[in-house]
């Protein structure tokens, strides 16, 4: 269904309520003009290809018999363990886009979900269809979230293909020390998956407020991905460590205790928290700045 066609649906009831149908057709078809962008494409491309060169770099280091990322911990997490289990990748990969090329592909996909419509003169159009600006809003702010998941799992399979292509694949032992079965660590790299894609969520509402503010998707996307920038190197301040706790991406890479045995919830339960406080925040902010703009284009 195409968007002129989600918008030719079930037109709203007479108490002004939009059909079901028509919040439906306009879910999917903001799904599916989001993955057929071209520039999506690219940067789920970038993506998996992230695993590919982990991949055969670490093939490459290690076919001399030598310890990938050199024995000094030098590199992503569990970058030394692939060579002994190829799932590992998974997580390596995760651990390594994880920091910027993940988020940098939300906050592109976010930034330019209402400034982008505004700027190509689309915005007008879609809210002339009786769904309003909120449900507008959320259903922008959903196909976001479905990216991260999107996103997240392109990595993940790509790793794991990669993996099965190039280490020996079994049983594998946990940060803690014990050996859980290889279906068991395919549960656990899942959920791995999961955690990354949440945590991913605060970075999303983000970059939907920065697209309420301007007409220009350029401009959006680029604030976003600088706004990431700086988190990050803010969150790597020493002299800021009563501040960090606070930013997005201080907990990211909790997902690493999904691989300990018990599995330590503290950082993952904090991580989780701090994406939902900023989904409430920055997601709240959106709707306020959207349903009072002026729609001129």
């Amino acid at each position: 269904m195409s968007r002129a066609e989600a918008l030719r649906a079930p037109a709203a009831p007479r108490s002004g309520r939009p059909h079901p149908l028509w919040t439906l057709g306009l879910l999917r078809s903001e799904l599916v003009t989001t993955v057929r962008r071209w520039r999506t494409l690219a940067l789920l491309g970038v993506l998996a290809a992230v695993p590919v060169l982990v991949g055969i770099a670490v093939k490459i280091e290690t076919r001399n018999g030598s310890t990938a990322g050199g024995g000094g911990g030098e590199g992503p997490a569990f970058i030394a363990q692939i060579t002994n289990n190829g799932l590992f990748l998974v997580f390596t990969a995760l651990a390594a886009t994880l920091p910027f090329f993940l988020p940098m592909a939300v906050g592109v996909v976010a930034g330019d979900a209402i400034a982008g419509e505004a700027g190509s003169g689309t915005l007008r159009y879609l809210l002339v269809a009786p769904a309003g600006r909120t449900r507008l809003l959320l259903t922008k702010y959903t196909t976001v979230m479905a990216f991260c998941v999107l996103a997240t799992l392109v990595v993940a399979v790509s790793a794991l293909l990669v993996g099965a292509l190039l280490f020996p694949l079994g049983d594998l032992t946990t940060i803690s020390g014990t050996r859980i079965s290889f279906a068991e660590g395919l549960g656990r790299a899942l959920l791995i998956a999961l955690a990354v894609a949440a945590s991913l969520v605060g970075v999303a509402a983000l970059g939907l407020f920065v697209s309420t503010l301007t007409n220009s998707g350029i401009a959006a996307m680029a604030t976003t991905v600088g706004l990431l920038i700086t988190v990050q190197i803010l969150d790597q301040i020493p002299q800021l460590h009563a501040l960090q706790p606070y930013f997005f991406s201080h907990y990211w890479l909790s997902f690493a205790d999904l691989m300990r045995d018990p599995v330590y919830w503290d950082d993952l339960m904090k991580n989780l928290g701090l994406q939902a406080l900023y989904a409430a925040v920055f997601g709240s902010a959106a709707w306020a700045r959207f349903t009072t703009k002026d729609i001129s284009a």
